[in-house]
């Protein structure tokens, strides 16, 4: 069988050629693109007669019938279309090519991420230089403990002025911000039913009594009852029995809402009601059902938050975070006296407008326990300052730390975003 291979650049030239060298009765077998034009096979019209006839899906046909139809037939595709379409034939999305998209773009953000981060620290470098009065209150602030998120918000603020000024307006602020209560005799002779909140250790047990013994003082014991939720830890409800035996006080404990309720509906004639609650860690998922106990007791309950002032202020954070769920009706800071800086426990009562009550500064009961004051307590948070701190930041060292504290916050939004 003499199959005869043609090559040109078009199908007309490819024809023309095929004529010449088999005659116009050859048969055609194949016509495609190639690389520089077109390929054409074809046999002789001789060789055709002694071979079987041709399948009916695949119909032979004659040069000379090929060549009337050559005309309204469409030239091949250039060879720009050609490899246009190979290329998207190749860019069907398959699950190698998901995965290296994926690591392209990836690769692309963390190209974003390294040039903010570089154009953040050049800004914050350049902070002393352009702006001394902010640098000096961003310096303080971090080195007292307050977040950066406090410290940014004001700088945004902040009025034109020299050090000095800059200083007074800095702490004025922050006490203008900072909500204490004014006066105790609303809480004293007010009454009502207050939960005091908060996780393990912060000295609930203690801070109940302390308020315990103020209202007796005021009131008397007959006209105040103690419940406790907290069955769980060994020796909690005995603790506040005991404070309670002191005080000539009852101490009734409830395990769920039910009993919450029944409590609450005997006590109704009681001037105050205190409830010291289970402490649990704030990642606890039972922080959720306790809060929801105190809402279904059938009676209104103000929830009192206790802030342990010793904690970091990522975990104050969690903390508010965690009990805030349904409101809380102001916060309690203890440990006051063990607290190297207030400052993470003010930022954190700032931030999320929490109304100070009290602060707890030991285990006396009730010597310990102090109405808050605003000047006291932004005074104490700068005093504490000390450049022997392992934790002190350099002024040159200031740049790295907020261009960071950025990079963080970015990549943890983009994260939960």
């Amino acid at each position: 069988m003499n199959v005869k291979r043609i090559v040109a650049k078009t199908s007309r030239e490819a024809m023309r050629q095929l004529r010449d060298a088999l005659g116009p009765d050859a048969v055609i077998l194949s016509n495609r693109a190639v690389d520089g034009g077109v390929e054409v096979l074809a046999l002789p019209a001789e060789d055709i007669a002694a071979m079987a006839p041709p399948a009916v899906d695949e119909p032979v046909v004659s040069l000379s019938h090929r060549a009337r139809m050559q005309e309204t037939l469409p030239e091949p595709e250039p060879e720009v279309t050609i490899k246009r379409r190979l290329i998207e034939r190749v860019a069907v999305p398959t699950e190698d090519s998901a995965q290296l998209a994926q690591s392209v773009i990836s690769e692309i953000k963390s190209m974003q991420a390294r040039l903010e981060s570089q154009l953040a620290d050049l800004a914050w470098r350049d902070l002393p230089g352009r702006d001394p009065a902010g640098a000096s209150i961003m310096r303080d602030m971090l080195a007292a403990g307050f977040s950066a998120t406090l410290a940014r918000e004001m700088l945004e603020t902040l009025p034109k002025g020299d050090a000095e000024q800059a200083q007074a307006w800095m702490r004025n602020t922050l006490m203008k911000r900072l909500n204490v209560m004014q006066s105790e005799t609303d809480m004293l002779d007010g009454g009502g039913v207050f939960a005091l909140m908060g996780p393990t250790g912060a000295g609930k047990t203690t801070t109940t009594a302390k308020l315990a013994a103020r209202f007796v003082v005021r009131h008397g014991a007959d006209k105040l009852a103690l419940l406790t939720t907290d069955s769980y830890r060994i020796g909690g409800h005995e603790q506040l029995r005991i404070y309670g035996k002191i005080l000539g006080v009852t101490v009734h404990a409830v395990r769920d809402a039910a009993d919450l309720r029944l409590a609450l509906s005997e006590l109704r004639n009681k001037h105050t009601v205190l409830i010291d609650t289970v402490g649990m860690s704030q990642r606890d998922q039972a922080v959720a059902e306790q809060v929801e106990m105190l809402c279904q007791a059938g009676k209104q309950i103000k929830r009192l938050l206790l802030l342990n002032a010793t904690s970091h202020g990522d975990t104050l954070n969690e903390v508010v975070q965690a009990y805030q769920t349904r409101g809380l009706d102001g916060c309690i800071l203890s440990k006051v006296d063990e607290a190297a800086s207030l400052g993470p426990a003010l930022d954190c009562a700032i931030r999320h407008e929490l109304n100070v009550h009290y602060l707890a500064t030991g285990q006396r009961v009730p010597e310990d326990l102090h109405l808050a004051n605003r000047q006291y307590l932004i005074h104490r948070a700068f005093k504490t300052r000390t450049l022997s701190s392992p934790w002190q930041l350099d002024d040159s060292e200031l740049a790295f730390a907020m261009s960071g504290i950025q990079s963080i916050q970015r990549e943890s939004a983009v994260a939960l975003g």
